[in-house]
């Protein structure tokens, strides 16, 4: 089996909702859609209060070059526009919506559950529809998915990779998409490697999810072109660059971007939402996503509207256990902890996590012993035990000669330390000052 040769650790899997098939989360009374759904610019909000919305229909407008539209996720009308509390607590220009019980959609949106498995559109007609239709990249980093298509001139694009390694604990979303969607991804799937003008398709999942690689391999065979590559379990497999050098052999310089060395990659609902968008002209208005925790009684795999308050489904399954020490957006080794629960869920949202206390506690951290683990368990071969002191002494510029800013924050490091020592906040810090003192000199 195929992987990525330097570093990675192997956290406990914790897939707890990995036989769970989807739900359909009710629609929620009030939806709160924020205007910052993806990376780049905010999106331009296009209604006003009072205002009577369909299902799908454009609510803001990605006009920045690298930005993203938004639609209504439900059939109801602009309660408010005004900035709200997103999951960090701080507040981004939003669009509240009183939502009424039955969907009246856009016109010209598919709601057939028929499969359409012809590719109709040149390539310059799927990058425009995936941009009209606000497809971001669901892994984490919500990068427009249609620029991202868009190769820049001297570079070409030689391998278009789907990353369906799902190596975060607990989350299951990719898996039962392969299992439950597993024609429509395999076409969104060919979608994006006809818009990047290629006739093949490599798709890498680990193999930990044996049902999936099995159910893929049973329905590419009617396809051509589609590699399903087993990749052997360890975290963090599924980062780009380690799932490019484990499907390629090709490692991405420092700096550069997988195209940079001929590839593209995008996740497995990113393929869904493609081929939602492409044969259904339908925008991306859901979140699939995974309620689980040891504590949680039914872990379980939800299609939720975007813009459905946290809290709700929480409260359908029972509310918070009184061990809860903490709630993550994600999983436990990139995830972010979440301080308000009244948020509404966003595009990239793939897993809403209840981690007891003895999960969430932190240890209180000793002096490092110089074991070296850190430097074992860096997939990017960096030094971390090197990195957190000198961003704790504010040595930005020693930083950015360590490298700081190839660290892909897996959290691979502060997992194996034996010393309990915070070195991914530390590098993450550094990253951001880092990151500024570089811009700053640019723009000089």
């Amino acid at each position: 089996m195929r992987t990525f040769r330097k570093g990675g650790v192997h956290p406990q899997e914790n897939k707890l909702a990995h036989h769970a098939p989807f739900e359909d989360f009710p629609l929620p009374k009030q939806a709160v859609l924020y205007a910052t759904q993806h990376l780049g610019t905010p999106s331009v909000v296009i209604v006003e209060k009072g205002e009577s919305l369909k299902t799908g229909q454009l609510i803001a407008k990605g006009e920045a070059f690298i930005s993203a539209n938004l639609h209504s996720p439900c059939t109801g009308t602009v309660a408010k526009v005004e900035p709200a509390p997103e999951m960090s607590g701080y507040k981004k220009m939003a669009i509240t919506i009183d939502v009424q019980e039955e969907d009246v959609w856009e016109e010209g949106i598919d709601t057939s559950p028929e499969i359409d498995r012809e590719i109709k559109l040149s390539s310059a007609e799927i990058i425009e529809k995936i941009k009209e239709k606000g497809v971001v990249g669901l892994g984490g980093a919500c990068f427009p998915t249609h620029i991202k298509l868009m190769v820049p001139p001297g570079r070409k694009a030689e391998y278009c990779i789907i990353n369906a390694a799902e190596c975060e604990p607990y989350i299951s979303v990719d898996n039962r998409i392969m299992l439950e969607r597993t024609e429509e991804f395999l076409v969104g799937a060919c979608i994006l490697r006809t818009a990047l003008g290629l006739s093949s398709v490599d798709i890498g999942v680990e193999h930990n999810k044996p049902e999936a690689i099995a159910r893929l391999k049973e329905v590419a065979a009617d396809f051509k072109g589609i590699n399903i590559h087993t990749l052997r379990t360890k975290y963090p497999q599924g980062a780009e660059k380690q799932l490019i050098k484990a499907i390629t052999n090709r490692e991405v310089p420092a700096g550069k971007l997988p195209i940079d060395v001929g590839c593209v990659v995008d996740n497995v609902a990113t393929a869904l939402s493609v081929y939602e968008a492409v044969q259904k002209n339908k925008p991306l208005i859901v979140s699939y996503i995974t309620y689980s925790g040891k504590s949680v009684a039914i872990p379980k795999n939800y299609r939720v509207r975007l813009g459905t308050p946290l809290s709700q489904i929480i409260e359908a399954n029972g509310g918070l256990a009184a061990n809860t020490g903490k709630v993550i957006s994600g999983g436990p080794m990139m995830g972010k902890a979440i301080t308000n629960l009244n948020a509404g869920i966003t595009k990239g949202f793939s897993s809403l996590l209840q981690l007891e206390t003895k999960e969430a506690k932190r240890f209180a951290p000793v002096n490092c012993i110089r074991c070296g683990k850190c430097v074992d368990a860096c997939p990017m071969g960096l030094e971390a035990y090197l990195l957190a002191p000198l961003a704790e002494n504010s040595r930005w510029e020693d930083a950015e000669q360590a490298s700081v800013m190839s660290c892909i924050e897996c959290g691979s490091c502060q997992f194996i330390c034996p010393a309990n020592r915070p070195l991914l906040d530390y590098i993450r810090l550094s990253k951001n000052k880092t990151g500024e003192m570089i811009r700053s000199r640019v723009l000089k």
